[in-house]
C-alpha cells in the first residue's frame, strides 16, 4: 500500500546509474555507494551560492556539483538496486534531498520502500529536520543522517546559504539540528559537509572540524567547486596546498591524534604546528588515507569536486606511490 505514495521519479548520479546498469558507460572509478536525489520539476527552495540546484541559479536542473543526475522511474531504480545488492556491488545507499514542502514524506516513503527490499546501510542527506522527523527516520531503519554546514563560520554561512544569500537556513538552527541528530542517531552516526575554499582560514575550518568531532559528528571535507550559473560560479577552487593541509589536520583530529587547541597558527590563520611530531604527520601522509573521500562508511564519491584529468582533491581509491610523492610536494608542511 505504501508504494502508492512513492514519487514517480528519482534522480541517480551518473556513476551510480552506470553501476545499476540504467545507462551504459565506462567508469574509471566505480562508486561504492548508490547516490539518489529526490526529484521535482523545479529547483530547490534553498539558495546556496555554490549549488546548481539553488532556486536562483541558471545551472542545469540535472546537475549537482560537477555530477549529472538523470531522472529515472523510481520503481525501475529500486528494482535495479535490489539486483545490485544481491550482486554485492554496493556498500551503501545515500538518499539526498532537495528542500521543498513535501520532501520529508518523499524521504520517509523512499526509505521505507528501499529498506523493505534490501539490507544495506541507508544514509539520508537533507536540510535540518525536527527531532520527531529524525526519530521517525531512525525507527524505520535509516543508518545515519547528514546535515550540511558547508561553511566553516557563521559569517560565511550567512553569505553563501543563509539570510544574506536569500536562503532559508540559519547558522544556529543548522548546528542545533546536528546536536539533535546526534541525540537521536548517536555519536558517529551523523555526518556534516564542510566545503574548503569559501574564504575561511585554516584556523577557522580546523576549529569547526574539532567542534564536529567533539559533538560526535563526522566531518566530510570537500573542495569548493565553481559551477557555471551559480552565484559563486566565478570563484576559483582552493589552492591545492591549502586543501591538502586541511585534509591532514582533519585526518589527525578525526583519529584522535591531535586537537585544535594543541595547534599553533600564524597571523594569517595558517597552521604552524599541528600539535604532534612532524614524523607522525609524515607517516599519516605516506598512508594516503587523509586524501581519500571523507564521506560515510562505504562512500567514495568519484570525481565529485574534480575532473578525471585532475587535479585530484579527494581520491576515490588509495593514491598510488607516485601520487603520494606528488601529494608530499603539495602539502607544504
Amino acid at each position: 500500500m505504501q508504494r502508492r505514495y512513492l514519487p514517480k521519479k528519482i534522480r541517480v548520479s551518473l556513476g551510480s546509474a552506470m553501476v545499476l546498469e540504467l545507462i551504459r558507460g565506462m567508469l574509471d572509478a566505480k562508486p561504492t555507494t548508490i547516490y539518489l536525489l529526490t526529484y521535482r520539476p523545479g529547483k530547490c527552495f534553498a539558495n546556496c551560492g555554490f549549488c546548481s540546484q539553488a532556486k536562483t541559479s541558471n545551472s542545469k536542473a540535472n546537475m549537482l556539483s560537477r555530477v549529472t543526475w538523470p531522472p529515472f522511474s523510481t520503481e525501475q531504480v529500486l528494482s535495479k538496486i535490489e539486483h545490485a545488492v544481491k550482486g554485492d556491488l554496493i556498500k551503501r545507499i545515500c538518499l539526498q534531498a532537495l528542500n521543498y514542502p513535501t520532501v520529508f514524506d518523499d524521504i520517509l516513503n523512499l526509505a521505507k520502500d528501499i529498506l523493505s527490499r534490501v539490507r544495506v546501510p541507508l544514509s539520508v542527506s537533507c536540510q535540518p529536520l525536527d527531532k520527531e522527523q529524525m526519530t521517525t527516520l531512525a525507527e524505520v531503519g535509516v543508518d545515519r543522517v547528514s546535515i550540511a554546514l558547508d561553511a566553516a563560520t557563521k559569517e560565511l554561512f550567512d553569505k553563501v546559504k543563509g539570510p544574506l544569500a536569500d536562503g532559508p537556513y540559519t547558522w544556529e538552527k543548522q548546528r542545533k539540528a546536528l546536536e539533535e541528530a546526534v541525540q537521536t542517531f548517536g555519536k558517529g552516526r551523523v555526518t556534516t559537509h564542510l566545503i574548503a575554499g569559501l574564504g575561511e582560514t585554516e584556523k577557522e575550518i580546523i576549529s569547526m572540524i574539532q567542534w564536529c568531532v567533539d559533538l560526535g559528528v563526522y566531518p566530510s571535507l570537500f573542495a569548493f567547486t565553481p559551477i557555471p550559473g551559480t552565484a559563486l560560479g566565478n570563484r576559483p577552487q582552493p589552492v591545492l596546498g591549502y586543501y591538502r593541509r586541511v585534509q591532514v589536520a582533519r585526518h589527525l583530529i578525526v583519529h584522535g591524534k591531535t586537537r585544535y587547541e594543541n595547534m599553533t597558527f600564524n597571523q594569517d590563520g595558517r597552521f604552524v604546528n599541528l600539535g604532534v611530531p612532524k614524523e607522525q604527520v609524515w607517516e599519516a601522509i605516506k598512508t594516503g588515507s587523509p586524501f581519500l573521500t571523507s564521506g560515510c562508511l562505504g562512500c567514495n564519491r568519484p570525481y565529485y569536486n574534480e575532473r578525471p584529468g585532475g587535479p585530484m582533491y579527494n581520491y576515490p581509491r588509495p593514491p598510488s606511490l607516485k601520487e603520494i610523492t606528488e601529494i608530499e610536494r603539495q602539502v607544504e608542511i
